[in-house]
Order: structure tokens, then sequence, then C-alpha cells
């Protein structure tokens, strides 16, 4: 709705919220003066009201004296559309975000830091078997976090340059319609991957915490059974604002399970040579294992399966605009301290979980590193129980990425976008991601593979493609600075699309 009023002779903007996934975003309509007579469309205006159509798209519609006309914008963005009412200039101009760095610098991080970490030692494994091995892995780390933190901030930019608030609508804006249809496609893509990943997780954590209390069962039964009861009704859910809460659950699960490896490896419970306390409860693949390839496997081209599933795990860059959008007084630099804060905090945790796994278990480490530790051991299970309530938590916010996409790539009409038509969509889509997650076991895999396609696409690819096209349409204009910027771009694009060919290979063929 929209509220707006004179006061003291000034015209202020016709003022607009809109509550979106528990965020409220604000825009405001400004409703300039005649330069000749001083007049002002703002007492026409009856009405402004904003039906989101999808997840990419809503329809802005203005009621005024004469009749009503509406147009189309991302419910995000509302930001510089430009019209005329009763024949004078308007525009629609967002009034900038309300979070600060701190909060932004917590949420990108809890954004980053997913359960996608936990298959990094695995990554390591399957080029080496010796310690020595995380000299390579250390520069590998630091080098992919700065190179994906400056793609992230680089998206941001771009929103600033043409003034949006989507990834979808940065990539209309500079590159044009032209393959923005593909472009949501990988976004989709990459949450349903996402909602697989997740319940990979759910059914291995699970089974080990049901194995605790003593229930042995099969993992495709404890998948249709977590399906049936908890990811159903998690997902048919209205208000996912109830969820929020647990996203605290999230990250301090995931600090917990960096600490209780730690001390599981310093402890010696699962040490070959102290015979560890542990040992004899878990399988002998999963036992640790060691050899002599080091730091020198770092020349194998297995090392790229650890490098795509770095990409994995640092993807965050289809939620940059929105992070951007949010921030308050969302300036570049304000932007790049968030994502500099962010980014090194998770390579310094990746580097954490992806040291102490391999430690423990060398080459033996499963792509699931929690599935190594016992289903005796404490810390291990509430490691798990804490992860589990923060997937289970998180997945509905995904999954609705993914429906919402699929709404909007099929053009699903509002009229049949019914709450019954809707639960048979979600209950479809569940079937298929748990019948995938039923024969795909390897979550390592699952990260390889995501990392190697979509995450290439969404960080090198479409960022580089949008920086070429904005730094043409400024023309003249275009600094010396930016045009070598496009050039750097475009050279790491066909590096990371090279790294991401033979990553998927060598993942696919293992």
């Amino acid at each position: 709705m929209a509220t707006g009023k004179h006061d003291s002779g000034t015209r202020p903007p016709l003022l607009l919220s809109k509550s979106y996934r528990g965020v409220t975003l604000y825009g405001a309509i400004d409703l300039n003066d005649d330069e000749e007579t001083g007049d002002s469309p703002l007492e026409a205006v009856r009405r402004v009201t904003i039906d989101r159509r999808s997840q990419f798209r809503s329809i802005v519609t203005v009621s005024t004296d004469q009749g009503g006309f509406s147009f189309r914008k991302s419910v995000r963005s509302l930001s510089h559309k430009s019209f005329r009412l009763s024949g004078k200039p308007c525009s629609v101009r967002a009034l900038g975000g309300t979070a600060t760095v701190p909060t932004q610098t917590f949420n990108l991080s809890k954004n980053i830091i997913g359960a996608g970490v936990l298959a990094l030692p695995s990554g390591i494994a399957a080029f080496a078997n010796a310690p020595s091995a995380l000299i390579p892995v250390a520069f590998l780390t630091v080098v992919t976090g700065a190179i994906f933190g400056y793609y992230f901030h680089l998206i941001g930019r771009v929103c600033q340059i043409t003034m949006t608030a989507t990834f979808r609508e940065a990539w209309e804006n500079t590159v044009g319609e032209t393959g923005s249809t593909l472009v949501a496609i990988i976004i989709v893509l990459k949450a349903a991957l996402g909602n697989l990943a997740y319940s990979m997780i759910l059914a291995d954590t699970l089974r080990s915490i049901l194995q605790w209390i003593g229930l042995h069962l099969s993992r495709s039964t404890v998948l249709v059974g977590l399906t049936i009861v908890v990811l159903l009704p998690l997902c048919l859910l209205k208000n996912l604002q109830v969820l929020g809460p647990f996203s605290l659950v999230g990250l301090g699960g995931m600090l917990f399970t960096g600490l209780a490896m730690t001390v599981r490896y310093y402890d010696g419970s699962y040490d070959v040579e102290q015979n560890g306390r542990f040992l004899s409860d878990i399988e002998e693949d999963l036992k640790p294992s060691f050899g002599n390839t080091g730091a020198g496997g770092a020349l194998s081209p297995t090392f790229l399966v650890l490098a795509v599933m770095l990409f994995e795990a640092f993807v965050a860059h289809y939620n940059a605009p929105r992070f951007y959008v949010e921030l308050k007084n969302n300036t570049v630099q304000r932007f790049g301290l968030v994502t500099a804060y962010s980014f090194g905090i998770s390579v310094a945790f990746f580097m954490l979980v992806s040291t102490f796994g391999f430690l423990t278990f060398g080459q033996n480490c499963s792509g699931f590193i929690l599935n190594n530790y016992s289903p005796k051991d404490i810390l291990a299970t509430i490691s798990r129980v804490a992860i589990f309530v923060a997937v289970a938590t998180t997945y509905p916010l995904v999954f609705l990425g993914t429906k919402d996409g699929i709404l909007d790539l099929l053009m699903v009409p509002m009229e049949l976008q019914t709450s019954q038509n809707l639960n048979v969509l979600t209950v479809i889509l569940l079937t298929i991601i748990t019948l995938i997650a039923m024969f795909v076991t390897d979550l390592g895999l699952v990260a390889a593979v995501g990392g190697a396609t979509l995450a290439t696409a969404v960080v090198f690819i479409f960022p580089a493609l949008m920086l070429r096209s904005a730094v043409y349409d400024l023309g003249s204009k275009a600094t010396s600075e930016q045009k070598i910027e496009v050039t750097l771009c475009l050279v790491l694009m066909s590096v990371g699309i090279m790294m991401g060919i033979i990553g998927f290979w060598l993942a696919v063929t293992g």
C-alpha cells in the first residue's frame, strides 16, 4: 500500500513498502512538479498496490482520478522505473535498505558456510593421503575465496550501475533479454541441487542419530520417512517466517561441528596408532588411512576436484543483489566491507573443517565427513542433531526458490496458482528429489558436479558478461581501468570454464 501527504508546502514521495519473505522492502514514487505550472500529480493518486506474480516479477498498479496503469518490476527492486502520470514525469526509486554492515556480514557468512563445507575433506582425499597436502589446500582455499569474493562484489557493482536488484534484472539491463531464461534456469537448478544435497545430508544424519539410540534402518527407509514426516509438512507451510530463529542454530551447529572435529583430532579418539576408542564402531573403509602422497599430489589433475568443490562451497552469488539492496547506505565501499569480512570468515572456517577432517581420516574421508565419526561419539551426535535441525528448517526456504523459479519459467498464471495446485507441485518436486537422493549417495560428487557446472556459470560467466556489457554501454565514459577489468574478468572466465570442465569430468569418472 502507499501513503503520501503534503507538509508545509512540500510534496514528499509516495512511499511504498512490501514484505517479501520476512524482509520489508522500501521504495518511493517521486511525483515531480511540472516545471511550468508547479502542479503535482500527487493529489491524483488514490492507491498504489504491488501484486507479486512470481519470484522474479510483480505488477505495480497506480490508481488515479483519471483511471489507472501498471508496470512490471521485481518486488525486490521497485527502483528507477520511469513513467508518466497525468502527463507529468514520475519515477520509482529505492529508499535503500536497513541492514548494517555487521548484520549483513553475519547473514552472508551464514549463507556461505553451509553444509557443503562438510564435503571438503573428501576433496583433499581425492588427490592426496599425507598431511603436507594441506599446504596447497590452504593456498587454493585462500585464492578461491578471494576470487569468489571479488565476483560477489562485482555483481553488487553491476546492480549499482544498472540500478537493478535481482540477478535476472541485472542480466536483462546489461546483456539484454537474450539468455535471461537460461540465467533463470541456472538459478532454479542451483536451488534444486541445494535441495538434493540437503536431502542426502538429512538422510545420512538422521540415520546416524537413529543408530545412536539403537534403531538400525536402511538409508532409503530413513529418506522416505524423512520426506513424508518432516520435509513435506515444512514445505507446505504458508508462513516460513516461523523458521527464522533456527538460522542461528545452523551457524552455531557448524561452529560446534568444527570445534568437535578439532577436539577429536587432538584427543586421539580415531587415531590408529593410539587404538582410538571409537575405531571399532566404524566401518573399515571409513577408518583413518594415510600414505606418502602429500603436497606433490596438487600436481595431479584430481586436484581440480577439490577446486570445483570449493566453487560450490563458496557460491552465494545468486543472492548478491539482495545483499546489496538490503544494505543501509549501500555504497560500493560499504558493500565491499561486507564482502571482505564474510569471505574472510568463510575461508578460515573452511580451512578449519578441511584440516581436521583430513588429518583425522586421511584418504578415507567420506563425502559427508560426519559419516566417518562413530554413532556412539557424543560430540559427533550433537553436531548431527544441530545440523539436522538447521538443514531441515532451511530446506523449505531453498525449496521455495525451486518452486517459484519453475512457476516463473513455465509462466503459470496467478489464477492457476491455487493452494491445491501449489501443494500438488510441492509433492511432485519432493518426490523427484527424494528418488534422486535414494540413488545418489556421494555428497562430494554432488558438490563437485554442482561446482563445476552451475557455480561456474553463476560466478565466472554471468558476472563477466554483465560487466562487459555494462562497460560497453558506457561508451566513451568508460575508464581505462574498467576496460582492463573487463579483460581480466574474461580471462578468469575462460580459466574458470576450463577448470570446471576438467573438474566435472574427473568427478563423474571417479
